[in-house]
């Protein structure tokens, strides 16, 4: 396998198959591993028998692994949605970070991740506001790259999206929605996996800080329609 990215390393995974309905990545998931290390985590996403994969993973180290060509169909993101987007796997470039998910994520695996992505963005067309969280399009199943990911700085850097503090209007999780999270799941499902990414210290119900957050992401950046990318 030639790898899409240069300078990944080739390790191919036999977990993959094609993109369904002609589908073309326009979404990029980021993971976490939730393994003790990046040796572990690559022998078991190209193992055949866990039926798991991506197309990168990154090592503390910042090294760049290439496991499925962007072309095909990892299975990283299994059930879910982000929008209007039903086959995530189908529709999306899955990246792990070799972390267990209970420490911070290394310099040079963020600057390595920072990398990555500008490249797969420029290469795919896909804009920041459509790099998400594993648990951005599971809420309640999946919990990462959890607490301890940086968003605010890949926003700083033009590789996500981040909110700004303005004055609520409308109702928490419509807003939350319209930003692109599913209706499928109940408001404290949503809440813990919008706070997860833009508000990990919080606690309690929705709160004004909340709501203006999530109305500020959907005016935005709505979902499934064009709006102003600023």
């Amino acid at each position: 396998m030639t790898p899409d990215h240069c300078g990944a390393r080739p390790c191919p995974s036999p977990n993959h198959g094609p993109r369904r309905g002609g589908a073309v990545p326009d979404l990029i998931v980021l993971h976490h591993t939730g393994m003790p290390d990046c040796a572990d985590a690559r022998a078991r996403l190209c193992d055949a028998g866990t039926q798991v994969s991506a197309h990168y993973l990154v090592s503390e180290a910042g090294e760049v692994w290439q496991l499925v060509a962007e072309a095909r169909r990892a299975w990283h993101a299994g059930a879910g949605c982000w929008g209007a987007v039903r086959d995530v796997n189908s529709h999306s470039i899955g990246i792990e970070l070799a972390n267990p998910g209970d420490r911070p994520f290394p310099e040079p695996q963020m600057a390595a991740l920072e990398r990555l992505l500008a490249d797969v963005m420029m290469r795919r067309g896909i804009p920041a506001a459509r790099v998400i969280a594993h648990a951005d399009m599971a809420p309640g199943r999946k919990s990462d790259p959890g607490a301890r990911f940086d968003w605010r700085r890949l926003a700083l850097s033009g590789l996500s999206v981040w909110p700004q503090n303005t004055i609520p209007g409308g109702a928490f999780l419509s807003h939350a929605r319209a930003f692109g999270y599913t209706a499928d799941v109940d408001e404290a499902a949503l809440l813990a996996a919008f706070r997860l990414r833009f508000r990990p210290w919080a606690s309690g119900p929705a709160d004004a800080t909340d709501t203006a957050l999530a109305a500020d992401l959907a005016r935005r950046f709505p979902v499934d329609r064009t709006a102003p990318d600023t």
